[in-house]
């Protein structure tokens, strides 16, 4: 019934917006046929040593998110794919060229969002050539897992079996809370929320299975790193708004990435004690594209964490006071979300 209404709307769409429907409805279905049972995955002798122990952890992760977490008991992450490709999908980013603000893109069941995905790299490479045809900034960052928000049973992705445990247990925590919880055109405040649920999820994971708590360093820099780039963004939004010509605008832009270049070969050595886990991002050319997804996935992180403490550290309680602020207007949603950032107010 859905793979019909799916066909319809993009019967009901333009010529080009129906081709893209064509080619993720298709993508979609190919995953589906090409998914195996774990079980039947990790009893398999065929299977590789490594995969089968990502999948075992997997499986375990997925029983206690619905056990403690209150997270969907459903059929997701109860399967396996294993790709013919490093990355399940692709995502394009598009920016006026003198503006930080996306080129969104609207869809029937997730909303607007500012980005367009691919199952093929080369559909994607197509769209960001079309898209510079315009004068955008463009960029394309890779997919490794993704959530059809509780449509289908979603797999776990051949993708995902490189990751250590935390990053593993931690996605699947994350795409089964936007299973639960979704607000259309909201993604800061969806991302927040499941960024959110990881986070306390991983912690409750590790506290069952007698773990250490997880390191907090990879965190405090990716957060670090976040407002770099969130400050680099700012100051860019502020440049393009002064009553300066085209030409003067691109030869600030340019200058803006050269210092932001800097700075964070300074910070590499010092803040982040020589850490190099941003250097492949840094390798790639900057745009005001590179710089959309940044700080979705975390300006809200705070605020889900008061309400998490407002409701006793009790995740039925949570969820529906998350469901609560989820169902407010744009505007006041917003603000309640400020002030749950600042101070421990209730709902």
């Amino acid at each position: 019934m859905r793979l019909i209404l799916i066909a319809m709307l993009a019967l009901l769409a333009g010529c080009r917006t129906a081709g893209y429907y064509a080619h993720v409805t298709h993508g979609q279905m190919a995953l589906l046929a090409a998914r195996k049972p774990i079980d039947k995955v990790i009893a398999d002798p065929k299977t590789p040593g490594k995969v089968r122990k990502r999948l075992e952890t997997a499986r375990e992760a997925r029983q206690f998110a619905s056990a403690h977490l209150d997270l969907p008991a459903n059929r997701s992450y109860t399967y396996y794919v294993a790709l013919d490709r490093p990355w399940v999908a692709w995502n394009v980013f598009a920016t006026p060229e003198l503006s930080v603000d996306p080129i969104v893109h609207c869809f029937p069941f997730a909303g607007c969002v500012s980005y367009r995905g691919y199952f093929r790299r080369d559909f994607a490479d197509r769209e960001a050539a079309r898209q510079r045809e315009l004068g955008r900034d463009v960029s394309i960052g890779d997919v490794p897992a993704y959530s059809t928000l509780g449509w289908f049973a979603d797999p776990l992705l051949s993708s995902m079996m490189g990751w250590d445990d935390d990053d593993l247990v931690g996605t699947i925590f994350h795409e089964l809370a936007h299973q639960k919880i979704y607000v259309k055109n909201d993604s800061s405040f969806n991302e927040s929320y499941a960024n959110f649920v990881e986070q306390e999820g991983v912690r409750e994971w590790h506290a069952a299975k007698g773990l250490s708590a997880p390191d907090p360093k990879g965190d405090a820099l990716a957060r670090s790193f976040t407002q770099q780039v969130l400050k680099l963004r700012e100051n860019l939004k502020a440049m393009y708004a002064l009553p300066m010509s085209d030409d003067a605008k691109r030869v600030g832009k340019a200058e803006a990435f050269e210092v932001f270049r800097g700075d964070y070969l300074a910070w590499r050595e010092n803040e982040a004690g020589g850490d190099h886990r941003y250097d492949r991002w840094m390798a790639q050319p900057m745009s005001n594209a590179r710089l959309v997804p940044f700080g979705l996935y975390d300006q809200w992180t705070a605020a889900f964490a008061a309400v998490f403490e407002q409701s006793g550290r009790e995740w039925p309680a949570f969820f529906a006071r998350v469901k609560t602020l989820a169902a407010l207007p744009p505007t006041e949603r917003t603000q309640q979300l400020q002030a749950l950032q600042v101070a421990d107010k209730p709902l």
